[in-house]
């Protein structure tokens, strides 16, 4: 997923669209990352904020903790049941918004958002959110894109791009997730402390054309995107600034690698 929208941004885009299943499958190592470190035991309470098609819940279902996903995208929700059921864990999924979470005050030992909270549009209530569900003795676990690196330059040009062809106005900075200071003004009224840890993820294809014309067919973003653009004969400049960008920065020889910097914070009380 790309960094965060902010406070005064547009609401979160519909992420049923396209096949987000396959850009969750590149992000399982990360939600793998997340779930090691935050180590949920057997029995605990966990809730998977963004939880989309599973990732995270599931890896923490297995280690026999108490799992809820929770996710705005009902399509993906079915596809996380289905997983669910065919690997033989019990992990309960349920509708709801970072910022409005379906969840009684302190019912969870550990929260996760493996990238998922990132997108609340008011940045302030979905941690405040978060902090609400957790016990007193718990935990919150998240990941964060640093900018920077060739998707991010990508996903910066792409937004632009669909901005200008929209007529939307252009939005404040994100809110940096990512950093430690701003992440501890935010949990630290509520009574937790944090820590930062940075990570790197690779993405990989057979070549670089290859990995754009995956993103364009698949990711939700490019699926929403792609009416306005065609509608203004501009989809087949952007693919070719995107190529531009992929290609410059691609590290593998004979197909197509680039890697990406991610941070793993943890809120503890």
């Amino acid at each position: 997923m790309t960094p965060s929208t902010s406070p005064t941004a547009p609401p979160a885009p519909d992420w049923s669209i396209g096949r987000y299943e396959r850009i969750a499958a590149q992000l399982l190592p990360a939600a793998e990352v997340v779930v090691e470190s935050a180590a949920p035991a057997p029995g605990e309470r966990v809730v998977d904020v963004g939880t989309g098609t599973g990732n995270a819940a599931l890896l923490a279902a297995a280690r026999g903790a108490v799992v809820t996903g929770i996710d705005p995208a009902a399509r993906l929700l079915d596809v996380a049941r289905a997983d669910a059921a065919a690997r033989g864990l019990e992990v309960t999924f349920a509708a709801g918004e970072a910022a409005a979470l379906p969840l009684a005050d302190a019912s969870a030992d550990l929260v996760l958002s493996v990238f998922g909270v990132t997108f609340a549009p008011d940045p302030a209530a979905a941690a405040a959110e978060l902090a609400r569900v957790t016990a007193a003795d718990g935990r919150i676990v998240l990941s964060a894109w640093i900018p920077g690196g060739a998707i991010g330059k990508a996903t910066r040009v792409a937004i632009e791009t669909v901005r200008r062809a929209s007529g939307a106005p252009a939005s404040p900075p994100p809110f940096t997730w990512h950093e430690r200071d701003a992440l501890a003004a935010m949990f630290e009224p509520h009574g937790f402390t944090v820590s930062v840890e940075e990570h790197l993820i690779s993405f990989t294809a057979a070549s670089a054309r290859a990995y754009l014309d995956a993103e364009h067919a698949n990711h939700p973003l490019a699926v929403a995107a792609k009416g306005v653009l065609e509608a203004q004969d501009k989809l087949e400049a952007l693919r070719e600034r995107l190529l531009a960008i992929f290609e410059a920065a691609n590290e593998h020889p004979h197909a197509f690698r680039v890697t990406s910097r991610y941070v793993v914070a943890t809120a503890r009380r």
